[in-house]
């Protein structure tokens, strides 16, 4: 059996983001019976319930699992569409970005570029002279990677 790091973030584990879609999946399950297609909760609270106990399980640990790569941070975006696909009932022929637009609820790239910059903002205005520092540029990368500071930016 091989040996697996884990890093973990205030009990966020980064091993894997499937971990993550394991949570969010669990959370929808128990809620079905209230947000679901033969639901007869009004739109607006089925949207209240996702913005209230799902949205926070999915945005949780953003700047950390905002690095991921495109796929991973595609899992997580079809995990969203889903669950508001089932919410509003929406028929096949009915685009993402249709009930994106219309129920006011931003993707979850949106949310990445939303919360990096906030932090980065945060960041800058922090009393520690130090910070700001961490925010400039190291000259050329070498390897592919995203790092924190360049989610203000990713998917511009």
């Amino acid at each position: 059996m091989k040996n697996k790091i884990r890093i973990t973030y205030f009990e966020l584990c980064l091993s894997s983001i499937h971990a993550k879609r394991k949570q969010l999946d669990l959370s929808f399950k128990r809620m079905y019976w209230v947000i679901g297609r033969r639901s007869e909760l009004s739109l607006e609270n089925k949207l209240l319930l996702y913005k209230t106990v799902l949205k926070p399980i999915l945005t949780y640990g953003i700047p950390l699992w905002g690095t991921a790569s495109h796929s991973n941070i595609e899992i997580l975006q079809r995990f969203q569409n889903k669950v508001l696909r089932t919410i509003v009932n929406a028929p096949w022929y009915i685009t993402n970005s249709i009930l994106h637009t219309d129920l006011l609820i931003p993707t979850v790239r949106e949310e990445i570029t939303k919360h990096s910059i906030a932090h980065k903002s945060k960041l800058l205005q922090h009393t520690n002279q130090l910070i700001p520092i961490i925010l400039e540029e190291q000259g050329p990368q070498r390897i592919k990677r995203y790092k924190p500071t360049d989610l203000t930016h990713r998917f511009s």
